[in-house]
């Protein structure tokens, strides 16, 4: 049997036991996701406990109310208090509204010209600005020059010197935000003395919701020019740029090195040797063996409904399938799987990157199982695995849930890395 037939469905690791939606593990993961958010300020427990509880399981609409309508409740609030002058409590406020905003439209994909899809990305945005002028020093919009248009990002300093310091560039995966990554790694970076340039590239949050820009498998398109920007900047320290990806991103970030030569350090969070492999796991397995071929054929009937038996009866690929259409820009869930099969570091990539790289693994990935290790195994260059662990409750998919645990170990190992660099 080749990795095609060996793939893991998405539902056999889910990561830590559901407390809620026990029915429903794309529903739980995304509030594991939003519990980890308290860490660095998108969230607090209650108020996830309070927009859950008024959530009906695996119903769309009732996700996004429940989510909406905190987030505006807050927005409000915070433009109260920054009126009347009480900017810590307005920053706040902002920070987790937008976090909520971008929670509110997630499962609404399927039908990108839904007004509420346009209306969450916006106030998002809108609210992670206002509160991004509130840090000292602030967090800065930029726009990153790339392909006669330009990348959402936002740097965030680490002080005011404007020396000369060391830089992360921070990237999400498949349906991450620029402001999310605010607690998922910028700021935990941040504290320890980094530099970080958050950034979006095609199929990504900004780029897809307002310019249309999809996925492509060569990030190192992307990443270049990122680090020719990052190289603008007199805060830069030219030699210590560091590129680390989350979600999808296990893939983007290793692909981009293999590349992008100018990188001191790739962090793969959690690592992803072959997407194609992964997401054959939704077909059942005597589909798998011929699906390489069918994917691409005219008709294939059988496989079509397979796919469609998948998204009826199982979240996670429901989700998965209409919220890859919608960021890869194609109309069928066989279209989007065909695209997968170009997202791989096989045939010599993965041998290619020369930068120390550090792998991360979540012992219970819900998509990514087993992908990390061959990812690892493959590697030439100076190597790291850090491993997760469900007992530490660090098992979930990018270690979601425990940031602070696993931001730790990452960049731990970033900045001993960092250090030996002349």
């Amino acid at each position: 049997m080749n990795a095609l037939t060996q793939a893991p469905k998405p539902t056999e690791n889910t990561g830590t036991e559901a407390l809620i939606f026990q029915d429903d593990p794309q529903f739980w993961f995304e509030i594991v996701r939003l519990f980890g958010a308290a860490e660095y300020g998108g969230s607090t427990f209650g108020e996830v406990i309070a927009m859950a509880s008024t959530i009906k399981s695996g119903d769309y609409d009732s996700w996004y109310d429940g989510m909406n309508r905190f987030a505006d409740r807050l927005a409000d609030e915070a433009a109260d208090q920054l009126a009347r002058g009480h900017k810590v409590s307005a920053r706040d406020n902002f920070l987790r509204a937008s976090s909520y905003y971008r929670s509110a439209d997630f499962f609404l994909h399927a039908h990108a010209d839904d007004p509420r899809v346009k209306r969450a990305f916006e106030r998002s945005t809108a609210c992670y600005r206002q509160a991004a002028a509130l840090f000292t020093p602030a967090i800065e919009p930029v726009e990153i020059p790339f392909e006669g248009t330009t990348l959402t990002g936002y740097f965030h300093n680490a002080d005011t010197t404007g020396e000369p310091r060391k830089t992360l560039l921070l990237n999400g995966g498949l349906d991450g935000s620029p402001e999310e990554l605010h607690w998922l790694g910028a700021r935990a970076a941040v504290e320890r003395g980094f530099n970080v340039l958050v950034f979006d590239g095609p199929g990504q949050y900004s780029a897809v919701h307002s310019q249309g820009l999809h996925f492509r498998p060569d990030w190192e398109s992307v990443v270049t020019p990122v680090v020719d920007y990052a190289l603008t900047r007199k805060e830069v320290d030219p030699k210590r740029i560091a590129l680390h990806c989350e979600s999808l991103g296990g893939y983007l970030a290793p692909r981009a090195a293999a590349f992008e030569h100018r990188l001191a350090a790739c962090i793969a969070d959690d690592g992803v040797y072959d997407l194609g492999a992964t997401s054959l796991g939704l077909l059942p397995p005597e589909l798998r063996e011929t699906a390489g071929t069918a994917l691409f054929a005219p008709s294939a009937p059988e496989l079509d409904a397979a796919l469609d038996h998948a998204m009826k009866t199982n979240t996670v690929a429901k989700w998965y399938l209409t919220h890859g259409m919608y960021a890869y820009g194609v109309d069928t869930p066989r279209a989007y799987l065909a695209a997968c099969m170009g997202y791989h570091l096989r045939d010599g990539i993965a041998e290619q990157i020369r930068c120390p790289t550090l792998v991360c693994e979540a012992e219970k990935d819900l998509f990514f199982q087993g992908q990390a290790q061959q990812l690892y195994d493959h590697l030439t260059c100076p190597k790291a695995m850090i491993r997760f662990t469900d007992a530490e409750g660090a098992g979930a998919h990018c270690e979601v849930g425990a940031s602070r645990l696993a931001y730790a170990r990452i960049y731990d190992w970033l900045d001993e890395t960092l250090a030996t660099v002349r």
